[in-house]
């Protein structure tokens, strides 16, 4: 069932109508914990706009390093296993790339205006 507006749309409608029509009247605390709402709603927009297809990708990296199947949650546990007992390391051919990538996809999504972040989007470019 196709439902409209979709919750992306309604997400992202909320968080614009209270970042230009509700913080210009408000100041103080209040300013503050408004401005949180705002961050925490433009970081649902993001995780439902971006995550599934960058869930898929990682479950597809991890399957080539472990030569396993299973959810990105299953296959983390695996990963932090393996790397715990010393079986894979940064020597592990696709290791770092894979864990850089991650880094980046989550960044994408939880922090994309981190300076340190848009630096490295810069240099892959």
């Amino acid at each position: 069932m196709q439902d409209e507006p979709t919750p992306i749309e309604l997400t992202k409608s909320v968080a614009d109508f209270l970042r230009n029509d509700i913080t210009p009247l408000i100041s103080g605390h209040q300013a503050f914990k408004l401005r949180v709402a705002i961050n925490i709603l433009d970081l649902v927009t993001r995780q439902l706009t971006q995550q599934e297809g960058r869930d898929a990708a990682e479950v597809e990296r991890l399957r080539g390093l472990l030569g396993m199947d299973g959810s990105v949650t299953d296959l983390n546990r695996a990963l932090a296993e393996r790397i715990a007992k010393g079986e894979v390391d940064l020597a592990t051919p696709g290791l770092a790339e894979h864990l850089w990538q991650t880094t980046m996809d989550k960044l994408a999504v939880d922090q994309p205006g981190y300076a340190s972040y848009k630096r490295e989007l810069g240099r892959d470019g």
